[in-house]
């Protein structure tokens, strides 16, 4: 591997690692934002359901925007209007300023993700082996900081501004000096373009063969947005554990996702994609009933346990699969799949507050079990075809090393 390989690999998980921090920042802090800004209980669904919706209206205009620009510039830019949002959701006073600031996060947001995951997917295939997953990791990192930061601001009560702030400072100037060595991978050859499953380089991305990977992508994303949302209450409220240990299991959550991630690329060299896609929703779907079945919180908290470490997995590879199947059009292809990130995130909690109402919160946990458990229906939407790579692993192509993004 090339010095220029090396920086844009670190680079880019810095880049993961700070929307970590940054996106934490933003969700763990949203009863004091509703605070600050007066937002009532009814009219705050709608700013969190914004905030998605907008992200998907990223998403598609980074898909146009590709064609004419660099993902790495794209990134580049879109990176400090992120944290910048933040700065100016925690700074305002008024709610028309906060939608504002929450609509330049959510739009740039989608710009982010997409063009975050088309560089790491993009300098997997160069580098001829798993290293997604390392990403992933980074950001898992970058979320365990911010949601460690956003406790020390609530727990010393200060102003949202000031718990924004250094971050900001620190990361925004740190991540426009990173991207000078972001790596922009060269199209597919012809070759490994007409050996994929998806259309050629100037066929398109056909969604019919895209649709199986969004559907892993969305019930991931129902699985993680239920934790996110629902495990404090979960274990609180039908497990009768203490205000205090209530939050203890997203950290476990978040804790167990990132030791997942940073050794799951080896599983995924070790044994394929598709063992690891499949072992991760097994072990996510038992998470899930250990939950459901739980007699009290330590139990429940095993169960969560094992939602981050089967969780973990698929979304990283959902996206390295995307970039295989269509190697010729991995960047459209990888916006479009980025949109269900978004759609999973806005079924997810309304679909579990929903049903534990109406039914049972225990049972709600078995809707996300069986989503998860329909990944394995579609785990051979994974593999790497023996005809391109060999013995199911990817082979090395330093043909296809990109350049860097400084002065492109």
């Amino acid at each position: 591997m090339t010095d220029v390989l090396r920086r844009g690999r670190a680079s880019l998980a810095f880049s993961f690692f700070t929307q970590g921090a940054t996106f934490a920042l933003l969700v763990t802090r949203i009863p004091a934002i509703q605070d600050r800004y007066g937002v009532s209980d009814a009219l705050l669904p709608v700013f969190l359901a914004a905030v998605p919706i907008l992200a998907g209206v990223g998403s598609v205009t980074t898909e146009q925007l590709v064609k004419r620009i660099r993902p790495s510039r794209l990134l580049r830019w879109s990176q400090p209007v992120v944290m910048l949002a933040l700065l100016g959701v925690g700074a305002g006073g008024q709610v028309a300023e906060l939608a504002v600031a929450l609509a330049a996060f959510g739009l740039a947001v989608g710009a982010l993700d997409a063009s975050m995951n088309m560089l790491g997917v993009s300098l997997q295939r160069t580098y001829g082996r798993s290293i997604m997953l390392s990403f992933h990791a980074a950001y898992s990192l970058g979320g365990i900081l911010g949601a460690s930061l956003a406790w020390v601001g609530a727990h010393w009560h200060l102003a949202l501004w000031v718990s924004y702030l250094p971050v900001v400072a620190v990361l925004l100037p740190a991540a426009l000096v990173g991207s000078r060595w972001y790596v922009d991978g060269k199209p597919a050859p012809a070759e490994d373009a007409a050996a994929g499953t998806g259309a050629g380089p100037a066929g398109g991305v056909v969604f019919k063969l895209l649709l199986p990977l969004c559907l892993v992508m969305t019930f991931a994303y129902i699985g993680d947005s239920t934790v996110s949302n629902w495990s404090a209450k979960y274990l609180k409220d039908v497990l009768g554990s203490s205000e205090q240990l209530a939050t203890v299991p997203y950290n476990v959550y978040m804790v167990t996702t990132l030791v997942g991630r940073a050794i799951g690329d080896f599983g995924v060299r070790r044994f394929g994609a598709v063992a690891v896609v499949r072992l991760g929703a097994l072990v996510a779907a038992v998470g899930f009933a250990v939950v459901a079945a739980a007699s009290g919180a330590w139990v429940g908290m095993v169960g969560f346990t094992l939602l981050g470490l089967g969780l973990c997995v698929l979304v990283p590879q959902t996206f390295a699969a995307a970039g295989r199947l269509f190697p010729g059009d991995s960047d459209a292809a990888i916006a479009r799949l980025n949109i269900f990130n978004y759609v999973g995130f806005l079924i997810g909690s309304p679909l579990v507050g929903a049903l534990g109402d109406a039914w049972s919160y225990r049972g709600a946990m078995l809707v996300p079990m069986v989503l998860v458990l329909v990944t394995l229906v579609y785990a051979r939407s994974f593999a790497v075809r023996p005809d391109r790579y060999g013995g199911g692993h990817e082979r090395p192509r330093t043909a296809d090393v990109g350049r860097g993004s400084n002065g492109l």
